[in-house]
């Protein structure tokens, strides 16, 4: 029977008609304010997400009462399943497998001590300090173990951060929630069942995990990415199509595998990995334009939490809880530091990757899922989760603001200082184009030696760019998704010529 529970307790049923609406017109909240405060938020540091929660709040029962996501809603099963699809898949095929291969050993300590043994130091707080059952214990501390990719993505996007602490950050973010997920879905089997049904249980989770799930994946993705590079070599496919084919390759790969009884999550992350390791192409188009996709949506799941759920943290708020919460913050940050210390990392990488730890949608998500199977207890795991969840979007949010701030005031200087030497080069982009005509190096070779005012532009993609930082010689970098505002900057002139490669 508990079996049966936990396999249709994903099930949704249809919202009502003013429901229904309600959510249309929440979605398009959603995307008016993301992107009208898009440039403001990336400049200022400012916390995306808590500005989305205190939107929800406002929207929610406390504030104008036009939403309430209750823990027993169609949608929020709904929204929480299609949110940790696209944070796997999200994760899986934003790794950089190259650097992953070259740092085998950096993967091994964040994702072994920096991952499972912070998970087990929170579980054994939890079931000291909260007297919880090991198996609780074990659900939340996987669950707090998990940092945010959404509040990292701020970080992960800024130029001046060290490259190494980079590839660390994406790697942790990336790959963490594949280690932790089956933590949480073996330990819900320990919660008390029937007798003998827990082996028959764990026997099948275990398998569905660990063999239907990944091999699903895999096949989907490597499916899909053989059916698009020769429909793509014959007819040719729109690059803004590519990323919406990337989402529907996810959905794809959840949906078949948990119709077969395997893990539909984590099929959608070997679907990601098969994508990140195959096709370059599809997966810089889908960080380009289908990243933006999911990312909305993301912060659409962050505006439903903070309508009311989330702050059913408060309502445990005592000694033992924010001892617990900031401990579970502390826990992270004093086992990591030591630990990359291995990797032989610089002081500064060490102190940046320990300290960008911040718990939130993966955690939420995680702890939901013996919530949505109707596990005992499992609701009291959900407020201790959002009281750490509440706490560490104040303390890391205002220090990543704090850091970027003070990165950005160094970089403008140094900015300052190029553009003095770049001042008798060709200049910004001018408003209206009057050659956009193809040329080769044969061709631009004979406007350099006469002299002419052309300027040479490096927009790579930022993954590409990552790879191989060399650029042509007399190059400027202009990152494409900034490249107006890094024009203005530089003081580049208005009148000249722009020859731009992005390959």
């Amino acid at each position: 029977m508990r079996s049966q529970q936990r396999r249709t307790a994903g099930r949704a049923t249809l919202c009502p008609v003013e429901d229904f609406a309600a959510l249309l017109a929440l979605i398009g909240i959603v995307i008016v304010v993301s992107s009208l405060l898009s440039g403001a938020v990336e400049r200022s540091g400012l916390p995306q997400v808590a500005i989305f929660l205190a939107l929800g709040a406002g929207l929610g029962p406390w504030g104008l009462g036009l939403v309430d996501v209750s823990l027993d809603s169609p949608a929020l099963r709904v929204i929480a399943v299609l949110a940790l699809v696209l944070v796997l898949f999200s994760d899986a095929i934003s790794v950089d497998t190259g650097a992953l291969r070259q740092q085998r050993g950096l993967a091994l300590l964040i994702l072994g001590p920096g991952t499972i043994i912070v998970a087990a130091l929170i579980a054994g707080a939890a079931h000291l300090l909260l007297s919880m059952s090991l198996a609780h214990a074990a659900i939340l501390g996987a669950a707090l173990a998990s940092t945010d990719p959404v509040l990292l993505r701020t970080v992960l996007r800024h130029q001046r951060l060290p490259e190494s602490t980079r590839v660390a950050l994406r790697m942790e973010s990336g790959m963490n929630d594949a280690v932790l997920l089956p933590i949480v879905v073996i330990a819900m089997h320990f919660v008390p069942l029937p007798p003998g049904e827990v082996e028959r249980s764990l026997a099948r989770s275990i398998v569905g995990l660990f063999l239907l799930g990944p091999l699903i994946g895999t096949f989907v993705g490597w499916l899909g990415i053989t059916a698009l590079v020769r429909v793509r070599d014959r007819i040719g496919v729109r690059r803004d199509y590519e990323s919406l084919y990337a989402l529907g390759i996810a959905f794809t790969a959840f949906a078949l595998a948990e119709r077969v009884g395997g893990s539909g999550f984590l099929a959608a992350f070997a679907a990601g990995l098969v994508i990140a390791a195959q096709d370059l192409e599809l997966c810089d188009c889908f960080l380009e334009y289908g990243e933006a996709t999911a990312e909305m949506f993301l912060l659409l799941t962050f505006v439903a939490f903070g309508a009311s759920l989330l702050w059913m943290g408060l309502d445990v708020v005592d000694g033992r809880t924010l001892a617990f919460a900031a401990f579970a913050l502390i826990v992270r940050t004093a086992t990591l530091y030591p630990v990359l210390a291995r990797a032989g990392l610089d002081v500064r990488s060490r102190r940046l990757i320990a300290w960008f730890g911040p718990r939130g949608l993966s955690s939420l998500l995680l702890v939901l899922l013996p919530v949505f199977a109707g596990m005992p207890g499992a609701a009291g795991l959900l407020t201790i989760t959002c009281l750490v969840v509440l706490v560490s979007v104040i303390v890391h949010g205002s220090g990543i603001a704090i850091w970027l701030r003070r990165d950005a005031k160094a970089e403008r200087g140094t900015r300052k200082k190029e553009a003095r030497r770049t001042e008798h080069r060709a200049s910004a982009l001018p408003s209206e184009v009057a050659d956009a005509a193809p040329i080769t190096i044969d061709e631009l070779r004979p406007r350099l030696e006469r002299g002419e005012k052309v300027q040479l532009i490096d927009a790579r993609a930022d993954r590409n760019w990552g790879q191989d930082d060399q650029m042509a010689r007399g190059a400027i970098r202009l990152p494409p998704n900034d490249a107006v505002r890094t024009a203005r900057e530089l003081g580049l002139d208005r009148h000249g010529s722009l020859v731009v490669y992005c390959a």
